[in-house]
This record gives C-alpha cells, sequence and structure tokens, in this order.
C-alpha cells in the first residue's frame, strides 16, 4: 500500500463519524478558511503579533471548510483588518498577559470521502457534567465532544491547568455558541524560545491539527548567538488536501512539498545567517531535518522545546518528533549552489505510519532575496532565575515506570492505545477515570517510559518541561530539556526500548489535574494519555 494512504488512512474520521455529523455547510462566507498557498510558492512567515504595555489581546476563530481536493480544513482566523489571516504567530514577552477571545465557527465535520482510523471510531464522549453545561452555558464544567467542539492547549506552556488557561479535558467549547476568553500570564521565569497552539477536544484532536489548526507562540527574548540575525518561523504541518504519496505528507506554513512537483521556495541573502525556528505541527511525522548543498550544512543548535542550550551544539541533522521544536542558527550559505531543506526518513518500525526521505524545499541563496525577515533582538540578561534551573543536581523523591502499549480489536483492528503505570490495568483514557498519578508541589520524580509495541511513541506531559536523562537506562553524557521525547518501538526481540526523565512539580502554580500522552495524536484520540493530579499541599 502506498506510503500516503497509509498515512492518511491512519487517523481520519470513521464512516461512522461522518453519517453520525454529516457535511454541514454554513451560508456564510465569513465561515470558510482563507486560501492557502500552493505548489512552488515562496514560504513566507506567518503575521506576527506583539504583545503592547505587557498585553497580547486578540480575536480568534476556529473555522472548516472543504479544500479543493474536497478534504476538511481547518483553520485558525485571525482579522487583520478586513483581511483573513490564518494562524498568526503570537509574540510575548517573560511576564506578559495573553488575552485570547475565541470563538468555535466549525461547519464542516467530513469530506467528499469516507474516512476511517486505526482507533475505535471518534463517537463522542462525555466530559464532566455534559448537562449542567448546557444548562448553564459554562464551558468549564465539560460537555459532549463531538466533531464539531474544541478547545486550545497552548503547548509546551508551564501555566496552569485551569479552565480559561490551559485546562483540555473538561474545557468544551461547542460551535455556534458564545465567545471564550483565554487568559493567562506567561511565566515570568520563562527562557525564550518556541511554543505552539493547537486545537485538544479528546477523540477529535487529530483531525483538526492534521487540517491545519496550528500556530506558533514565541516568548520573545534573545542571547549572543541570535541577537541581530534574521529571524524565521516554519510551521511544518500535515498536508490537508493529499490524496496520493504524490501530493506530498508536509506543508511549510502551507505550502505543500509534493513528490514530483515544484518544491516550497526559501529566498535567503547570501552570506547571510539566519536563526531559525521550527515546529513540528504534523500529527504523526517524525522529522529529521537537513539543509544539504554539497554536503550537509553544519547547523547551531539553539534550543529545544523552547529551552536553550547553555553550550549550543553543532549538528547536521535535526530531529523533531511530533510537536516539538527546535531552534537553530543556519549559517551563511553561498549563492549559485543548489541547497534544500530535506528530511531524512525515521524507522518507524513494522507497524508505524512510514516516514520516507522527501525534499521540503528549495533554498534560493540571492543578492536581494524577495522575502525581508524580522531581526532577533539585542540579547538581555535574565530578570530572574530560568525555571528549571539545576534540575539535573536535584534529589528525587519518587520514581515511576510507565508503558505503552496496543491491542487490536478483531484480527485487522481497529486499534486500542493505552499509556498505563506500572502495576495498573491498562486503561483506555475517559475523563470519569481516577486520576492515574498522583503527586504534590515539590515533588522531584524520575519516570522511565516504555514502549512494549512495533512503532515509535512521542510522550509529552502538560504544564512542564522535564530533563531527558537516560535512553535504555545509559545515562546521556549531556541530559537536555524537552516537553515531548521520542521513545523506539520494539523489533520484537530483546529488550523493550525505554525514556528516563527527571519531572519538577515544584512551581504551585501548576496544582491540579493535567494530563500526559502519545503526541501521535491519532494515538491520543486513541485511548493512549491518562490523567495526573498535582496535590497544592
Amino acid at each position: 500500500m502506498n506510503e500516503a494512504k497509509v498515512m492518511i488512512r491512519n487517523w481520519k474520521i470513521s464512516a461512522v463519524a461522518a453519517v453520525l455529523f454529516g457535511i454541514c455547510m454554513s451560508s456564510g462566507a465569513q465561515n470558510f478558511c482563507p486560501p492557502r498557498p500552493t505548489y512552488g510558492d515562496a514560504v513566507v512567515n506567518p503575521l506576527d503579533l506583539y504583545s503592547q504595555n505587557g498585553v497580547l489581546t486578540l480575536n480568534l476563530a476556529l473555522r472548516s471548510s472543504l479544500g479543493p481536493t474536497q478534504q476538511v480544513r481547518y483553520c485558525y482566523v485571525y482579522m487583520n483588518g478586513d483581511q483573513e489571516v490564518e494562524s498568526p504567530t503570537l509574540r510575548l514577552d517573560p511576564g506578559d498577559q495573553l488575552v485570547i477571545n475565541f470563538t468555535n465557527n466549525i461547519t464542516v465535520t467530513a469530506g467528499k470521502h469516507p474516512l476511517k482510523s486505526r482507533h475505535a471510531p471518534n463517537m463522542p464522549m462525555e466530559m464532566g457534567d455534559a448537562a449542567a453545561a448546557k444548562k448553564t452555558g459554562d464551558y468549564c464544567m465539560g460537555g459532549i465532544v463531538d466533531a464539531t467542539t474544541t478547545n486550545i492547549h497552548f503547548h509546551g506552556m508551564n501555566i496552569p491547568p485551569l479552565c480559561h488557561q490551559d485546562e483540555v479535558v473538561y474545557t468544551i467549547i461547542p460551535n455556534g455558541g458564545a465567545q471564550f476568553q483565554y487568559d493567562t500570564q506567561i511565566p515570568p521565569n520563562d527562557q525564550f524560545g518556541m511554543y505552539w497552539y493547537h486545537p485538544h477536544p479528546h477523540g477529535f484532536s487529530a483531525p483538526q491539527v492534521y487540517g491545519g489548526a496550528a500556530g506558533a507562540l514565541i516568548i520573545n527574548g534573545s542571547n549572543q548567538y541570535t541577537q541581530g540575525l534574521p529571524e524565521r518561523i516554519l510551521v511544518i504541518r500535515n498536508y490537508a488536501d493529499a490524496l496520493t504519496d504524490e501530493d506530498g505528507m508536509f506543508t511549510l506554513n502551507f505550502v505543500p512539498a509534493g513528490k514530483f512537483k515544484p518544491l516550497p521556495v526559501i529566498n535567503t541573502t547570501a552570506g547571510q545567517k539566519e536563526f531559525w525556528r521550527v515546529v513540528n505541527a504534523s500529527t504523526n511525522g517524525f522529522l529529521t531535518l537537513q539543509i544539504y548543498t554539497t554536503d550537509a550544512v553544519p547547523l547551531q543548535l539553539i534550543s529545544l522545546d523552547g529551552i536553550p542550550f547553555t553550550s549550543p551544539p553543532t549538528v547536521t541533522t535535526v530531529s523533531i518528533p511530533p510537536a516539538g521544536r527546535a531552534e537553530f542558527v543556519v549559517p551563511a550559505l553561498q549563492a549559485n549552489v543548489k541547497t534544500t531543506l530535506q528530511t531524512l526518513g525515521f524507522d518507524s518500525g513494522s507497524i508505524g505510519d512510514p516516514m520516507p526521505p522527501a525534499n521540503l524545499a528549495n533554498i534560493i541563496v540571492a543578492g536581494n532575496p524577495k522575502i525581508k525577515l524580522p531581526k532577533v533582538p539585542p540579547a538581555t540578561p535574565a530578570k530572574v532565575a530560568a525555571r528549571f534551573s539545576g534540575l539535573a543536581g536535584k534529589k528525587p523523591t519518587a520514581t515511576r515506570s510507565l508503558y505503552f502499549s496496543e491491542t487490536n480489536v478483531g484480527t485487522n483492528g481497529p486499534g486500542q492505545f493505552y499509556i498505563t503505570v506500572q502495576g495498573q490495568v491498562p486503561k483506555l483514557f475517559d475523563a470519569m477515570n481516577p486520576p492515574a498519578i498522583k503527586t504534590k508541589i515539590g515533588a522531584i520524580e524520575d519516570w522511565t517510559i516504555t514502549n512494549q509495541t512495533a512503532e515509535p511513541h512521542a510522550f509529552h506531559i502538560h504544564q512542564l518541561h522535564f530533563l531527558v536523562e537516560a535512553i535504555d537506562g545509559q545515562q546521556l553524557p549531556n541530559p537536555y530539556m524537552a516537553d515531548t521525547v521520542t521513545v523506539d518501538e520494539w523489533s520484537g526481540s530483546g529488550p523493550f526500548h525505554s525514556v528516563t526523565v527527571r519531572m519538577d512539580f515544584s512551581d504551585p502554580n501548576i496544582a491540579g489535574k493535567f494530563v500526559y500522552h502519545c503526541h501521535i495524536l491519532d494515538h491520543e484520540d486513541g485511548g493512549m494519555m491518562a490523567t495526573i493530579e498535582v496535590d497544592p499541599n
């Protein structure tokens, strides 16, 4: 079976859901998604929205409509005057307030082709007290999650797991309802870096993100390695309109990277370094990025998942799991030398979504580039100690073991996906389940996550980062901070692969209930998620 068909098959809404929700189209063009770029277009930075006087306030709507191949697109739309802009980049300083007046305008929920998923069909699920939420109009009380509901997750942000801030289990926003306000503060001790925002309605996260609903969020700042450099934002998404492998798997800022088709064009200036900030906003893609001329170009890796390295390493490949971010300095490139951005492919095991090598963009190096980029501001000293400082030297107060597993329902599936604490019974995620893990503010915990399946998984936890300490029981010479990490697949023989991470639950602002899961969103939708409760006392 060709690769793109496998990829597309793996997450899409089932025929059952299509019948249940139908194709509900609005008569008003204002609820359609804006036009997107096509093959061979230049890659341009998304519109930047900056905080002013310590606050960034914006109106944002989530819409859906059918694309040219009759597949469903989902889009975050911001009105820039009378112009519809998709997925603006949100830029704030540490300590700033982010206020989003959000409207759910989802109308279309199924495309021309009946869609099938690897997991059990996307069926409505009750989160919290749906009856009370409907009666009172309080979206914080829960609701019935279906293809028309949504919410927003601020991925990687260390902010409270509260409704109106970053809570995704009981915050269920229906379509056509009242405007819902998100209002949260960027922690003053967060370091400069790249984050992102995307929908997180359990059971329907994959189709909404796959359809394009994702945007970058930048905590402003710089250091000696990045100050003054032209800054490029790249949001790599799935290609929502793809029907065949020739159509391509990914887009760069919505420009599709098709096979045997004109590639996206990245215009750069000869002799000029650039600072690239890349988010893997695909639902299932494991990226292994490389810039290639006559050889692989050395890149200075500044940060992963928004956390800068103290001493940035020089690398020729940058691996980014689904939901991960990488920020790196691209050296001055030469004109008249063929230069491409590539992903080298990824071994996704015997049952994972195929991740073949692919060219993602042609990099055109010229004396007068067509695209002007903003400059990174001068470096500024930190006003407070950085979050998670000294975590490697802290003594853990608890250790835990968790594992990923899968089962098939019947001979050929669909699959069921689990993340389980060792010693507990595997359970598909349900909002009514008790927390799988209970801890308290001030705890420092070492977790070892093992993969017992024949495909890789991407472990992610909300509200905090973790220190990646060991892989397969071997301590890393240079542990690093992340919020999403790959756990390799089992080959079928020998020990399972594992990753050991150190969790810091010291911040009192993260007290409450939140989730951890696989960030292959088809797996998360299929049950590979659980809840942790952090006691404030």
